[in-house]
């Protein structure tokens, strides 16, 4: 369940917001002093903060500040103040949405579950499983590779091989395997482009490509990935 933090002064506000976080399904604590709301933030897990700017003790700002050293939910400001330098100084601090008071409840609870949403959208593609060989780390999804977090530039084709490669580590394939498995069993092609394939890849990925350890080839059979 979604468990949402209010921190806002004027309890009539708060009650309103967490009325209707609840009729959304949702939880909600609500904290009027911006001091506690930000040690209640630090002692519970929430999924998004609806921050107000003027509160006894800490300010809107710096609590936006400070969660967002913390963390990236989402952090929607709701606030009677209308001035455009406070809307770029709350964006410009991290803050995901400015809503200025009076506003529609409705309207609120649509752009709360729609940042969540957002939100859980990039975490799942950061989430994204990788394949480890040796110092590479493969993406497969995104056709990305990369050695010691710096990024490996592969054609669609060699990034496939790899992927097969570091799949199957110390498993041999004959130069027919591969073309059946990247360029497919229809395919009409020399075999001759598999050598060129893997010899590219090899350039990239290899430490000294004329004496691969990663890619080793195996006499008059084909290959053999050591990761």
């Amino acid at each position: 369940m979604e468990k949402i933090l209010i921190i806002e002064d004027d309890e009539l506000i708060a009650d309103l917001e967490r009325d209707y976080l609840l009729a959304e399904g949702m939880e909600a604590d609500v904290e009027t002093d911006g001091d506690r709301g930000m040690e209640r933030f630090e002692e519970d897990a929430y999924t998004a903060v609806i921050l107000d700017l003027m509160l006894p003790g800490k300010n809107g700002f710096e609590i936006c500040r400070e969660i967002r050293r913390q963390s990236d939910i989402p952090i929607l400001l709701v606030t009677a103040r209308k001035e455009d330098i406070d809307k770029i100084k709350g964006l410009g601090l991290g803050a995901d949405d400015y809503i200025v008071k009076p506003f529609s409840p409705v309207e609120l609870m649509a752009r709360v579950k729609a940042h969540i949403r957002i939100h859980r959208t990039l975490k799942t593609d950061q989430k994204e499983r990788w394949l480890t060989a040796g110092k590479l780390k493969i993406y497969p999804e995104s056709y990305k590779v990369y050695r010691e977090d710096k990024e490996i530039d592969l054609t669609r084709r060699e990034f496939e091989i790899l992927v097969l490669f570091a799949r199957n580590s110390g498993i041999v394939f004959t130069r027919e395997r591969i073309f059946d498995h990247i360029w497919g069993m229809e395919a009409v092609g020399d075999m001759s482009t598999v050598t060129v394939h893997v010899n590219k890849l090899r350039e990239k990925i290899e430490k000294d490509s004329s004496e691969p350890e990663m890619i080793q080839t195996v006499w008059g059979v084909g290959y053999r990935f050591r990761g």
